[in-house]
C-alpha cells in the first residue's frame, strides 16, 4: 500500500514540477536550484492535498455541527492566512534561503567527523518479523517516534516562560477552527522545526517518510482544532486526538496555563496519540465545549493584547519574549 501511494505521489510531483515549478524557476533565473525546487514541489503538493482534504471533509463537518457560531470571523481569516503561508510552501522557501544552508553545513561537518545517527526502522525491524508490508511498518515506527517527540516539545512550550511567550500566539485564538493549527509565531515554528529535523537526522528517517509523517500529523491537527461537535467514543478518544480532547487543551484556564511559578500545569498535550497524556498523567477526557483563549487576554477587562492581525501577533510575541516575566496569569 505504501509503495503504491509513494509511486502515485512521485508521479504527481513530477507532473507538477515539469509543468508549473520548473518553468517558473527558469523564468526567474534559478536554474542552479532545480534539485531543491523539485524537493519543494513535494511539500507544495502535500500542502495542496491537505487543503483539499480540509475543504472537502473537515470544513463541512464544522458547518454541520459547530460548537460555536460567530457573526464576525475576522480572527478566523487571519488563521487562514497562516495556513496558506505554511501549506503553499512560502515559509519553507524562506527557510531554504536562510536556515537550510546552515543546517546542511552542520550535517556535512558531522558526517566528516564520523558522527552518524541510527536507522530506527532497521533497529526495531526484528519486532515485525513476518510482516509483509515492511514499508508501512517503518512508517508507523517513525510516526510514533515523532509523535512522542511532539508531546515532549509541546509540554516544553507550556513549561518555559520564554517559549510560552511565543506559543501564546497559538492559544490566543478565541475562534478556534481547523485553520488554527498553523497559527504560530514564526520563531516558535522555526525552533520546533529545527528540533524535529535534528531528530529526523538522528533516527534516520528518509525524506519521503518524513514528509508523510508531517502530512498525516498536520491533517489530524487540523481535525483536532476543528470547531465541530465530534465524539470519537470512549475507545476512539483514547486512540487518536480529536476535537473534543484537544479543545480541553485550549480551554481558558483549563488545559494549557501554568498553575504557578515553576509548576507545569495543563492537560492534553498530545498531538496525534492520547496515549502519551495517559502515560504521563496529563490526560483529561471530560469537557470539550469550553471557550478557548488565554485567561489574561480580555481587553474589555483591561487584559493583555495578543494582536488581531498577523504582523501584530508576531510583533507582540517578540515583545513578550524579550520582556517575559517568571509569573504568568
Amino acid at each position: 500500500m505504501i509503495d503504491a501511494l509513494t509511486s502515485a505521489f512521485s508521479a504527481a510531483q513530477q507532473t507538477l514540477f515539469e509543468h508549473v515549478v520548473q518553468p517558473l524557476v527558469f523564468a526567474t533565473g534559478g536554474g542552479s536550484i532545480l534539485e531543491d525546487a523539485y524537493d519543494a514541489t513535494g511539500w507544495l503538493l502535500v500542502g495542496l492535498i491537505q487543503l483539499a482534504v480540509m475543504l472537502a471533509l473537515i470544513g463541512p463537518l464544522q458547518r454541520w455541527r459547530p460548537i460555536e457560531v460567530w457573526s464576525d470571523q475576522r480572527a478566523v481569516r487571519v488563521d487562514v492566512l497562516y495556513t496558506l503561508l505554511h501549506r503553499l510552501g512560502l515559509i519553507r522557501v524562506a527557510l531554504f534561503f536562510t536556515v537550510d544552508p546552515l543546517w546542511n553545513d552542520l550535517w556535512g561537518w558531522l558526517a566528516v567527523q564520523g558522527v552518524a545517527g541510527v536507522q530506527l526502522d532497521a533497529w526495531v525491524a526484528p519486532l515485525w518479523v513476518g510482516v509483509t508490508d515492511t514499508a508501512l511498518a517503518g512508517f508507523l515506527v517513525y510516526l510514533v517516534a515523532f509523535d512522542l517527540a511532539d508531546y515532549g516539545l509541546h509540554r516544553a512550550q507550556h513549561h518555559f516562560n520564554w517559549w510560552w511567550a511565543l506559543h501564546a500566539v497559538h492559544h490566543s485564538q478565541r475562534q478556534m477552527t481547523m485553520w488554527t493549527d498553523s497559527r504560530n509565531h514564526l520563531l516558535d515554528d522555526l525552533l520546533r522545526d529545527a528540533l524535529m529535523v535534528t531528530l529526523g537526522h538522528a533516527i534516520g528517517v528518509a525524506p519521503g517518510q518524513f514528509v508523510a509523517v508531517v502530512a498525516c500529523t498536520q491533517l489530524v491537527e487540523n481535525l483536532s482544532h476543528a470547531n465541530a461537535r465530534l465524539s470519537l467514543g470512549w475507545l476512539g478518544a483514547r486512540l487518536v486526538v480529536g476535537p473534543r480532547f484537544h479543545r480541553v487543551h485550549h480551554g481558558i484556564g483549563i488545559g494549557h496555563e501554568s498553575q504557578g511559578q515553576g509548576t507545569l500545569g495543563g492537560h492534553n498535550f498530545a498531538v496525534l496519540l492520547p496515549v502519551w497524556d495517559m502515560l504521563f498523567r496529563t490526560a483529561r477526557f471530560d469537557g470539550g465545549n469550553e471557550p478557548t483563549g488565554i485567561r489574561d487576554q480580555a481587553l474589555e477587562a483591561g487584559g493583555r493584547d495578543y494582536g488581531e492581525g498577523f504582523w501584530a501577533q508576531q510583533w507582540l510575541g517578540l515583545k513578550r519574549l524579550l520582556f517575559c516575566k517568571k509569573d504568568r496569569s
